[in-house]
């Protein structure tokens, strides 16, 4: 808790109570008089002749009630204002209201009733509650705010589109079609054969179960409120605010790009593999330059597929929309086909037969009889497989030794669903690149040393295999869920139909993707789940053959599937762009918010198909589908940790209406994310995050300022209460002590800073680091000067911003400036983070009598950070200090070192030069020695203690010989208190001429006086006649001119004469050794304890820098900042 005492002036006198004519107060309102007008007549007719019981006819009088009194209509001017507000108040009707109507009808119920007749001044800004309620009755998916609501009301007045998508056509069956795709087709078979059903099954499960989690977080948001019509992005930024919401945002646009590379290459894969291989335009012969020309074949026709993609977007998009539900069709009919064929096999398995070599399986692409050997008209013939393994078509040809020593056989690749292949799946078989595909539990015969060849029919595994690297292919097939949220606007009840089709969706895919594991791998034979491209089969799609009632509606389906899942990513991820650019939060994105005429980003479509190109000259699927995963798995890591942190934050608005959500859930899910990312890929992962990490700075640099009300800012300021609270328990100490520095400012007449250049210091000395607060007072009270004073603040957070100032702002607006200062002196800051030294600037012109800031103020605020303990630095000529962009070449900072201070003097410089602006000045430390030093070993002795402080400077020890006092001394201080006694007689002749005008209205008001004697007859009565008050003012006459007359006489005091004279010889010494320094640092002395004084005290401070250009005057806070221990 933190407590705060504010010491404040007491008040001047008493109110006391208005008079009427005739001395009758007036009454008081309060609930002794019930003071009652007669009620106006309704403008409406009541529908009933006959009145209530009870009530009373428009007109009739209403009796007193006993023991009141009855007022008259005009006793009280309010009452008129409540009947004719134009008359007594600023004549203008409040006809513009945004919630009031502008017929007179309305306006006439509105401000003619008594009820809210309080009210009334408040109803432009503080609408009616029922006028109110009837405008938000017809919200369509606006933003948050009332004023924003009204402006895109009238906007979307001129076209209102109901509309019409429900549940299952706007989220359920788009996230169906964003999830099931690619990897489903070409990948899922090979998953299960490599890691094992069991392994395939903790896969899929955990990638299901984190974007169910992450589902369950997404319809958290969107059951918080009105679903924006921008879709995911949208709501993921609205809740995480402008920096994670621009960096996940470009995270989710580089993960649906990616997405769609990853489209492109499984389309061109399906094609040049399964539909058309004589397509290819580069070969080989052997296997390792064949996988080459292979990766060549899907660069070039991907390039060309992505031309035509793209000019398809750019020309036809409402034509890709329209297919979306015929790709969504090949889908379905797709997995229908597979489940189909499942149930076919279990009571007429198909014949595909494998050839083994072995136990090792044979790639069919070269041969068709599987055997070494075959009999034709009672002859023994080699078979092309014998000529693949031997250098010869004859039987006593030199074969290889594993072909000779190992059978042919042939097994049912897939022998289905009841054949109890399922047990021989269940387990991983993880290889090395390379590796041959072997099925278990056959023998055969091992070879010593064997070397691969490529020339041989082998199936080989293409890439290293473990469990880390399946789990980065797979997961891009369930990405996909907010498909459903991008289409918010389109939605009928986007709070609705947005948690429960996306779930649904989930629930339907995941349910898809676990049976399929289960199923593959009770249906197809190990070596065929390991094949990837089909080999073993003669090239043909490994689903395909599994599928009913033919292999190509597999191949078909999965071709135009993938084909419009490419398409849909194109056309989605422009809009992603374009909406992340019109925001405005990443400046060199702006560009990308334009397009034609229509709105259809041309520009992020180009940018767009540039990034996805990059991912298809990657050219192989495996490679480009970790890198989506990490880009999806960081957009959802983000939108749990939002709705975690504003459940932990307790945020005020976020109260979601959807019962199932947790906020543990939400933990759970983001710590799954990141888990997943690190298993995917470690490098992956924290490119990733360096990326997103990059956007946020950027964003917070140099990104536009957006308050979007986000779960964010809620942790910012949790972090900052805690730490506050910890800071407060003590004083810190001397090692963790830097100055917090309160900066006072000087505004003119148009509310701007007049030394701008106090800020550029202040940065100097921060460096960005600690406490800063920029205060400023201005005069008068706050309800006449508060548009002053938001004017003022806008100037001041301007120029800090021009001036790289970090640190807040605070304006007090105060009766006078004397006590503003004092308020922020004593109040500014919170908690521990409060200031510990005030910065101001000189008053240069303190000795004009017209200065508001008079040297009155100044020395009070010294006194005033005196007694709270606090450092004072006084920067004099600080217009003539460097700005930020200047820098010193050469020179000294000059630090004169006259009383200990607590260190201030030793560390203020070595602050200083720690920015580009004094880094190459040199330090310098003069001390003075008496005539009693030891000025050579006062050096050494200073010497050694800067060693310890680790601070280098040269040091000087400068004696000062006493002589006598000089007449140019004595004759300054006789002119100085000349001059202040004769600022002292003018201050009493002014003080005389208001007693005078006093006087005055005193006699004008001897009646009231008279009247209240009579009251309190025990007090004296003092009456001014005209002869007491022309003696009165001959007297003070009198007084003033001798006043002046001893001004010509008078004698200097003996102290004031010493002490101006150490200013003078001081003041000396300085200039002798630091008149070329950059800066110079002086103690400055205290103000004397006789207020009587003070005016003398500015004098000795003037005479004391005088001379010299930039001068920084620094007073110490009575405790040590600087030791000498680590």
């Amino acid at each position: 808790m933190s407590q705060r005492f504010v010491v404040t002036p007491a008040a001047g006198g008493l109110v006391e109570p208005r008079t009427q004519s005739g001395g009758a107060t007036e009454p008081e309102l309060s609930g002794r008089s019930s003071l009652r007008p007669s009620p106006r007549p309704s403008p409406r007719p009541s529908p009933s002749p006959s009145p209530r019981p009870g009530a009373r006819l428009a007109g009739e009088k209403v009796p007193a009630e006993p023991g009141t009194k009855v007022a008259k209509d005009d006793a009280l001017p309010i009452l008129h204002y409540c009947r004719e507000p134009s008359r007594y108040g600023d004549g203008s009707p409040r006809e513009n209201s945004p919630f009031i109507n502008n017929t007179d009808m309305e306006r006439e119920n509105n401000y003619e009733g008594k009820n809210m007749a309080l009210f009334e001044e408040e109803m432009d800004s503080n609408p009616m509650v029922s006028s109110l309620l009837n405008k938000l009755a017809n919200y369509t998916n606006l933003s948050q705010g009332v004023v924003e609501h009204e402006e895109d009301e009238d906007s979307k007045r001129k076209e209102i589109k109901a509309p019409r998508m429900g549940t299952f056509i706007g989220v359920y069956l788009p996230c169906l079609q964003n999830i099931l795709g690619v990897i489903l087709f070409l990948r899922l078979t090979w998953i299960v054969g490599t890691a094992g059903i069991l392994e395939s099954l903790i896969i899929v499960s955990m990638c299901c179960t984190c974007t169910m989690l992450t589902a369950i977080s997404m319809s958290a948001i969107a059951t918080n409120g009105v679903v924006p019509a921008g879709g995911s992005y949208y709501m993921i930024s609205r809740s995480l605010g402008p920096e994670f919401g621009g960096a996940v945002g470009l995270c989710f646009y580089l993960g649906t790009t990616f997405a769609g590379a990853m489209y492109i290459l499984g389309t061109i894969e399906i094609f040049l593999t399964y539909i058309s291989p004589s397509a290819a335009i580069f070969h080989s012969e052997d296997v390792e330059g064949e996988n080459g020309a292979m990766l060549n074949n899907m660069r070039v026709y991907g390039t060309c597929t992505l031309a035509l993609m793209a000019m398809v977007v750019f020309v036809g998009v409402k034509y890709v929309n329209k297919l979306a539900l015929v790709f969504l069709a090949c889908v379905i009919l797709s997995i229908l086909a597979i489940y189909a064929g499942v149930i076919k096999t279990a009571f007429d398995p198909p014949n595909i037969p494998i050839c083994l070599l072995g136990n090792r399986t044979l790639s069919k692409r070269d041969f068709d009889v599987c055997a070494k050997v075959q009999h034709i008209n009672y002859e023994t013939v080699t078979t092309p497989l014998w000529g693949l393994f031997c250098n010869s078509s004859n039987l006593n040809a030199t074969c290889d030794e594993y072909f000779s020593q190992n059978n042919v056989t042939e097994i049912q690749g897939i022998p289905g669903i009841a054949s109890g292949v399922i047990r021989e799946n269940l387990w991983s078989t993880y290889a090395e690149k390379g590796a041959y595909v072997e099925k278990q539990g056959i023998l055969s015969s091992s070879v010593s040393e064997e070397t691969k060849t490529s020339s041989l029919p082998y199936v080989l595994t293409d890439i290293m295999t473990y469990f880390t690297m399946l789990v980065g292919i797979y997961f891009p097939s369930v990405t996909g869920i907010m498909a459903g949220s991008n289409r918010s606007g389109d939605l009928r009840d986007a709070q609705k139909s947005i948690p429960t089709g996306t779930i649904l969706a989930i629930v339907t895919t995941s349910f898809i993707y676990l049976s399929c594991i289960v199923l593959f791998g009770a249906c197809i034979e190990g070596v065929i789940l390991r094949d990837k491209f089909g080999e073993a089969l003669n090239g043909k799609l490994v689903i395909g053959m599994l599928a009913w009632p033919s292999p190509w509606v597999i191949v078909i389906g999965s071709f135009f599937s993938t084909c419009g899942a490419g398409l849909q990513s194109l056309t989605g991820a422009p809009r992603l762009l374009q909406a992340i650019a019109r925001d405005g939060i990443v400046p060199f994105l702006q560009v990308f918010g334009h397009g034609k005429a229509n709105g259809e980003p041309t520009w992020a479509l180009l940018l767009t198909a540039l990034i996805c190109e990059i991912g298809i000259l990657i050219a192989s699927l495996d490679s480009v589908a970790p890198i989506l995963s990490m880009f999806f798995l960081m957009c959802y890591m983000f939108v749990n940790l939002a709705c975690a942190l504003q459940t932990l934050l307790r945020t005020p608005n976020w109260r979601p209406r959807f019962k199932y959500y947790h906020w543990t859930l939400s933990f759970l899910g983001m710590s799954l994310c990141l888990a997943l990312m690190f298993i995917c890929s470690w490098y992956y992962a924290l490119f990733a995050m360096l990326i997103a990490g990059c956007i946020y700075k950027y964003i917070e640099y140099r990104g536009a300022e957006k308050e979007w009300g986000d779960g964010i800012r809620g942790l910012s300021l949790n972090a900052a209460r805690y730490a506050l609270l910890r800071v407060e328990h003590g004083p810190p100490h001397t090692k963790n002590w830097r100055p917090q520095v309160l900066v006072m400012l000087n505004l003119d007449s148009e509310q701007c800073v007049k030394h701008p250049r106090l800020l550029s210091f202040t940065t100097q000395l921060k460096a960005g680091k600690g406490l800063t607060i920029v205060g400023s007072v201005l005069e008068g009270t706050y309800l006449d000067k508060h548009h002053e004073a938001q004017r003022a603040e806008e100037n001041i957070r301007s120029l800090m911003s021009v001036e790289k100032t970090k640190g807040f702002c605070q304006l007090v607006v105060s009766s006078t400036l004397r006590d503003g200062m004092s308020h922020l002196i004593q109040s500014a800051g919170l908690g521990g983070m409060k200031h510990n030294t005030v910065l101001m600037a000189w008053p240069s012109s303190w000795k004009l009598s017209d200065n508001p800031f008079s040297w009155k103020n100044f020395v009070d605020t010294v006194r005033d950070t005196t007694a709270a303990q606090q450092a004072l630095l006084v920067a004099k000529n600080i217009d003539t200090f460097p700005q930020n962009q200047e820098r010193f070449r050469e020179g000294n900072i000059d630090v004169w070192w006259i009383v200990h201070d607590g260190g201030m003097l030793m560390l203020l410089p070595f602050l200083l030069r720690q920015h580009k602006v004094w880094r190459k000045c040199r330090m310098r430390i003069f001390t003075v020695a008496q005539m009693d030093d030891n000025s050579i070993q006062m050096k050494k002795d200073l010497q050694m203690f800067l060693y310890h402080l680790r601070i280098s400077a040269e040091v000087e020890v400068v004696e000062m010989v006493e002589n006598d006092i000089s007449a140019f001394t004595y004759e300054k201080t006789l002119m100085m208190e000349q001059r202040s006694q004769m600022l002292t007689q003018m201050q009493l002749s002014k003080n005389e001429r208001e007693r005078e005008a006093q006087l005055i209205h005193d006699r004008n008001t001897a009646a009231v006086a008279r009247t209240k004697a009579a009251a309190a007859p025990e007090k004296v009565q003092m009456t001014w006649t005209k002869e007491k008050l022309t003696s009165e003012k001959h007297k003070n006459k009198d007084t003033y001119v001798a006043g002046f007359r001893d001004i010509f006489t008078l004698k200097p005091n003996q102290s004031n004469v010493r002490r101006m004279h150490t200013a003078v010889k001081l003041n000396g010494v300085v200039l002798s050794k630091s008149q070329d320094a950059q800066l110079v640092l002086l103690n400055m002395p205290g103000p004397p304890k006789n207020r009587q004084g003070d005016e003398n005290y500015m004098e000795f401070l003037e005479v004391l820098t005088e001379g010299l250009n930039r001068v920084l005057l620094v007073r110490g806070g009575g405790r040590e900042v600087i030791t000498i221990y680590s």
